[in-house]
């Protein structure tokens, strides 16, 4: 039996109905039960014995391995079950029920569904590699792992909003690999146009909040002209603010781009949600307005400076508020991941008649698991299949999903099979040298 035997037995179709059955379970952020159950059923019908992984006893964490002999190097594929838009989420997006993001399908070439793209179709994927592996017998030396898990896609905890459905990273990827789903290395199947992407930011959540020196209007008594900054009711004052922010945020990216041996990072923060008085009590301007700021930042960067800029943005408007930090998770560039890369680079190209695509900036530069596995000493990388048309028509070409396949069998009958010396160190990678790096550039803002 030979790699070459191993691929010949994939079955394209079987590829295509998997994406197409977990795309169609809907499962938004907060809900991926019935998609972590599907998973665990079809690995055990496949022939594996699959543990659960739950910090949540409804959201939850799967993981199945095809074990090794001993002597190689253990790898373990990793994607997520949960999608990005709620149907009930109607201050997100204007058709919050457009089926794009609750469901898939396939029209001609193409494969559709927000599911699909992000990330079921690359689950997908590596889950009929692995499943092909298993059942030719192929020799592996070292352990392969097929994993999905719950909340990839942000949804934090703050205020109101408390308890386990608002909880994200904490109970997904990290979780589980801290309760036994341990490699020497990961590959995060997210799509990346079949690039291998080793460098991604961290993340700092800010809540700001304007406050009015005057008292709380009735309407009829509202004075006027003002200026933005100085008006009675706090959301026309947090304009002022807002305004100045949108300046700092782009001068922010420029300032602070980051170019490695992994790729580029533009760092961007954005202004993504707003509160400010009752719609059903209209009648006086509110003294208090907050708007929430999802900020990316470099690895090795503190947060405290990313809120004594925003600080120094209020500063700069003459307007009364603070800035609380309430979310900090770190970013990472892999380190010690060089057998890992040309591994993957061996393979791609005895599938792919080009080398691996150079990925474009916001690809590097947004959070995702590898971080997580970065974090606790795994090198990681992201590699997966994406089109131009992943972000706005939520599809790419089937033949990228079936020749993911493909790929990913190859990778890991290529790197479960190199001698693992013994003693080998888990995190002597983690990030010295690129904290050093941005610890001597000029601070933020």
């Amino acid at each position: 039996m030979t790699p070459d035997d191993v691929v010949s037995r994939i079955n394209p179709d079987e590829v295509v109905e998997l994406a197409l059955a977990l795309g169609n379970i809907d499962s938004p952020t907060g809900s991926e039960g019935p998609a972590g159950e599907f998973v665990q059923g079809w690995l055990t019908d496949n022939g594996f014995k699959p543990r659960r992984f739950a910090l949540t006893e409804d959201r939850f964490n799967v993981a199945a391995w095809v074990h090794g002999t001993g002597g190689g190097f253990s790898l373990i594929y990793n994607s997520h079950l949960d999608t990005t838009l709620r149907s009930d989420a109607v201050w997100s997006a204007r058709d919050p029920k457009d089926p794009l993001y609750h469901s898939a399908w396939v029209d001609g070439d193409d494969i559709y569904g927000d599911g699909v793209v992000n990330d079921k179709g690359p689950m997908a994927a590596f889950l009929v590699a692995a499943k092909t592996i298993l059942e030719s017998g192929f020799p592996l030396r070292g352990d392969l792992i097929v994993s999905a898990v719950a909340g990839e896609i942000s949804r934090e905890p703050i205020e109101e909003w408390q308890g386990s459905a608002y909880l994200s990273k904490d109970l997904g990827a990290r979780f589980m690999v801290t309760h036994g789903a341990v490699a020497d290395f990961a590959i995060v199947a997210e799509g990346t146009g079949f690039g291998i992407v080793g460098v991604e930011p961290g993340k700092a959540h800010f809540k700001v909040t304007v406050f009015t020196d005057t008292p709380r209007y009735y309407t009829p008594y509202l004075p006027r002209p003002t200026g933005l900054a100085d008006a009675p009711n706090a959301i026309v004052r947090a304009s002022a603010v807002i305004a100045a922010f949108e300046r700092w945020a782009y001068d922010y990216q420029v300032e602070n781009t980051y170019e490695g041996p992994f790729g580029r990072i533009v760092p961007k923060a954005s202004i993504n949600a707003i509160r400010a008085g009752y719609p059903f009590n209209l009648t006086s301007a509110p003294q208090l307005c907050s708007f929430y700021v999802d900020t990316r930042i470099l690895p090795g960067a503190n947060p405290l400076d990313l809120r004594d800029a925003l600080r120094g943005v209020l500063t700069g408007t003459g307007v009364e508020g603070t800035v609380e930090l309430f979310l900090y998770r770190p970013g990472f560039e892999v380190r010690g991941a060089d057998r890992l890369i040309e591994t993957v680079r061996r393979a791609h190209v005895q599938v792919f008649d080009v080398p691996p695509a150079i990925v474009g900036d916001p690809v590097t530069s947004m959070w995702r698991d590898t971080n997580a596995f970065n974090e606790l000493g795994i090198p990681a990388i992201s590699y997966a299949p994406r089109s131009t048309s992943h972000a706005t028509r939520k599809s790419f070409k089937v033949k990228d999903l079936t020749d993911a396949a493909l790929v990913y069998a190859r990778i890991a009958m290529d790197l479960c099979n190199q001698d693992r010396p013994r003693n080998t160190p888990l995190g002597a990678h983690l990030n010295r040298e690129i904290a050093a790096s941005v610890a001597a550039r000029r601070p933020v803002g």
